[in-house]
């Protein structure tokens, strides 16, 4: 037996018990004739002791130690004269009899601590080095009990678990394919799932009525702190049911989640926003509603009302308005004028107003309007003495909306407004069904072609396809989409006019999805469902600005796993067998 006890186990209690302890030294100290051993493993840390004086070969053994040795002691429980009260096993030591060890190591490339001396790139490769970390080892701990919990809420509700395959073919909307090729089958390809969207509702045809699966999901997307090319849905489907079936079972999830991990009980309903509203509100269809500081549309007040020609032009002009902030200097503003200008943003620029302590509004375009303008717009914003009022336009109405949200956003960062141990949730509701593209040249499915249009707006898609609304719903977290879904077509002949607005051939939706088509000529059932992100949900709780830290070997910003240096390059034998030739474009 290497171990009788964990190194987070022992309390004061146990004193003068023999036990067995194995792990990694964290830490050595030597005082004097005494040395004092930290031994980490994933439940704590117990503090060894070594005496010279009782045991001068043994305290010798304990000073060669160096950091994640792995050892295994046998030693005596004594309660410590010097308490440490930031450990669990602070009231207690172990004064060690015997010592072995039973791998050396070498000097870790960073400091196994919660506040590391390692840079991302080299944590990520040495990532299993960077998983003995505290902080991190939490994340693994709270993604485990969250997975856990969503099992017993989802059984609970009489859900079954099943798996879907992960080689799929391939489908033509959302993101592009990760795809596999088939050696079986010269000249074709699998493709990993962007998620089993086609293969639950084949689960709901086949009778199964309710089903959910923790389940990967790859997407060969641009990457962020909330993405990555393969990521965890907590994927769900059901049967017989409408959208508020649906958005009631899954916010009495997210409060379950919130109750049994966070020890936070929401009583209220979450509140429901249009998608028109969310981005005419906050420029987004995930806002963060932590802080308020509201989008106010200023057409009439600016346009024409002044000899500013960049106003006259916009077709779009709005602001927010920043509480006590006329404060801020004129190196603060450049700074934020600065910001909105970056390429990820790309406005060209940002106007201000002050409102001064006498009720007068100072503004960066004062001499294209009269102070009676700017008391209008001081009205229009509700901005009172104190307040800083910040500006944008252009000519095209939802990306200058965009740009005013990431102003929002960072302003809401420099007033300490996004706290993160305050959750705020709501759904979003009544998106688009479609969206134009202008890369295709077309209409395409704001979600997925499987969703289903608002009953009311169905005689829409004849005359105007654009205008219908879909049964689509989100769910937002601070500012973080955590899930998504919707009510599903089950019609045949209703999900085929979807195909042809979408601008497929009949012959070509047989192609793609004509094992779904026929499947619903043998009585599909009304159904739908949802999807959350579980890295997201995880992230969340544990207060993380990326999802990266709570997944156990993650992706860096190009895709690449540093630590099994991934992707790379197969040999000749490997592409010969798959009928494959690299030909790369410079």
């Amino acid at each position: 037996m290497f171990r009788t006890n964990t190194c987070g186990e022992l309390r004061l209690a146990d004193a003068g018990k023999t036990v067995t302890l194995s792990g990694w030294v964290q830490r050595v100290r030597k005082m004097g004739g005494m040395t004092f051993v930290d031994l980490r493993d994933r439940y704590g840390i117990t503090q060894l002791v070594f005496n010279d004086e009782v045991n001068a070969e043994l305290c010798a053994q304990a000073n060669k130690l160096g950091r994640e040795d792995v050892i295994q002691i046998v030693g005596r429980v004594n309660e410590r004269e010097s308490k440490n009260k930031h450990l669990d096993t602070g009231d207690i030591e172990i004064i060690v009899d015997v010592l072995n060890v039973l791998n050396t190591s070498l000097t870790p490339p960073f400091t196994i601590e919660d506040n590391s001396d390692g840079g991302d790139d080299l944590r990520m490769k040495y990532r299993y080095l960077d998983l003995r970390r505290n902080c991190v080892r939490k994340n693994m701990e709270l993604r485990h009990q969250m997975t856990m919990e969503v099992r017993r809420y989802l059984d609970s509700k009489g859900f079954l678990e099943i798996e879907t395959p992960m080689l799929i073919g391939s489908t033509p909307e959302g993101a592009r394919d990760f795809v596999v090729p088939s050696r079986m089958n010269p000249g074709q390809f699998y493709a990993l799932p962007q998620s089993p969207q086609t293969l639950k509702q084949l689960l709901m045809v086949a009778g199964m009525d309710r089903y959910f699966q923790i389940v990967k999901c790859f997407r060969d997307e641009d990457l962020r702190a909330d993405r990555q090319p393969e990521f965890t849905q907590i994927d769900c489907e059901m049967s017989f049911v409408e959208q508020e079936d649906v958005i009631s079972l899954f916010e009495g999830m997210a409060k379950h989640l919130f109750k049994t991990i966070r020890g936070v009980e929401l009583t209220e309903d979450f509140p429901r926003m249009p998608w028109s509203e969310a981005m005419r509100l906050y420029g987004s269809d995930k806002p963060d509603t932590r802080f308020g500081m509201e989008f106010v549309e200023l057409m009439d007040v600016l346009k024409g009302t002044g000899e500013f020609g960049v106003f006259n032009d916009a077709t779009y002009i709005g602001g927010i308005c920043a509480e006590g902030c006329a404060s801020y200097t004129r190196k603060q503003l450049d700074q934020l004028t600065d910001f909105v200008k970056r390429s990820q943003i790309g406005a060209k620029g940002l106007v201000y107003a002050r409102v001064q302590d006498d009720g007068t509004v100072k503004s960066s375009v004062d001499k294209f309007y009269t102070q009676d303008v700017l008391q209008n717009l001081k009205s229009a914003m509700n901005a009172k003495e104190g307040d800083l009022i910040l500006i944008m336009s252009g000519d095209d109405t939802m990306r200058t909306r965009k740009q005013l949200c990431e102003l929002r956003l960072e302003m809401g960062n420099q007033l300490g407004l996004r706290d993160k141990n305050k959750f705020s949730l709501l759904w979003i509701v009544d998106f688009p069904m479609f969206e134009w593209s202008e890369e295709e040249g077309r209409l395409m499915a704001m979600h997925h072609p499987f969703t289903h249009p608002k009953d009311e707006d169905i005689p829409l898609l004849d005359t105007n396809p654009a205008a219908v609304r879909a049964d689509a719903y989100d769910m937002v977290c601070n500012g973080v989409e955590v899930g998504g879904g919707s009510i599903r077509i089950h019609d045949p002949e209703l999900q085929d006019k979807m195909f042809r607005i979408l601008g497929f051939t009949h012959e070509k939706a047989q192609e793609q999805f004509g094992f779904l088509m026929n499947a619903f000529k043998y009585g599909a059932p009304p159904h739908g469902g949802l999807a959350y992100g579980l890295d997201r949900w995880v992230s969340l709780f544990a207060g993380l600005d990326s999802i990266r830290d709570c997944i156990a070997f993650p992706k860096n910003n190009s895709g690449r796993d540093v630590m099994l240096d991934a992707p790379s390059n197969i040999d000749q034998k490997q592409l010969d067998e798959l009928n494959l030739v690299i030909n790369i474009k410079e």
